[in-house]
């Protein structure tokens, strides 16, 4: 299986989305909840590359108590667990890129761990969320800020649809380890040197459907859209700017 130091960035958000869907039809049959499952990711890879691939990846939303472990939120513990706000803290992974997906002479970017701070709320029908992490280790380096909005549709009791829309706000820290080329990577890439700024790292769109077989077994897909914005839009690592992603899953609720 991939490991998640080769994981795409565009793959974890494709991942998110659909685990965003699990999460909120588990959360509406019982509080402790395990569900374990695999999907087919395809996704770029790395954000701005050209080059797809199709890999596997596990999905999971565990809940205990206040402690969780998910796809979406990482590895934590829900400090407020109220009905319209629930705010949580953990750590989860930034991935960063491998050597053969990027122009020769860039080199790895090995991802790293993070610190993370979310809330999440329910607006009427709609979810909210919005989180900030800190990179605290691997050669990535930063923090990032992300904003969803994501609105179930119950189209009946088996199938339900989710469209939601997102954006992703990152520092220069980030922006420089990820999208900058240093002069050391320009005289071996034969790339100019790229120093960005923060600013809005890029915005995307999905749409998510989740059909239950039975009280056990569900399957996901996934079709995801993402555009990088501006300093790292210019990035001469960008070879496009927008980028579709997917997943396909099936999971089973313990």
């Amino acid at each position: 299986m991939t490991s998640f130091s080769t994981l795409a960035a565009g793959g974890l958000a494709a991942v998110g989305a659909f685990a965003m869907v699990t999460s909120a039809a588990a959360q509406s049959r019982a509080p402790d909840r395990a569900v374990i499952g695999i999907a087919a990711v395809y996704a770029p890879a790395y954000q701005g590359a050209d080059d797809y691939r199709l890999m596997p990846f596990p999905v999971i939303d565990v809940t205990y108590g206040r402690f969780f472990a998910s796809g979406r939120k990482g590895v934590g513990y829900t400090v407020i667990d109220g009905s319209p706000v629930k705010v949580s803290a953990g750590a989860t992974y930034v991935p960063g890129y491998r050597r053969r997906d990027v122009p020769t002479g860039v080199g790895r970017l090995d991802g790293g761990a993070g610190l993370r701070v979310a809330a999440d709320m329910r607006l009427g029908e709609v979810l909210a969320t919005v989180s900030a992490t800190k990179v605290v280790s691997g050669d990535v380096d930063g923090a990032l800020v992300d904003a969803s909005l994501a609105y179930p549709i119950r189209v009946s009791d088996r199938l339900s649809l989710t469209p939601s829309v997102s954006t992703t706000w990152a520092d220069s820290q980030y922006n420089r380890a990820y999208f900058g080329i240093s002069a050391a990577q320009a005289a071996t890439s034969k790339l100019p040197v790229y120093r960005p700024g923060g600013g809005v790292k890029d915005v995307s769109m999905s749409l998510s459907a989740n059909y239950r077989l039975n009280d056990k077994i569900s399957l996901g897909a996934t079709t995801s859209l993402s555009r990088l914005t501006g300093d790292a839009r210019k990035s001469p690592l960008v070879v496009k700017a927008t980028q579709p992603s997917a997943v396909l899953s099936v999971a089973y609720r313990f």
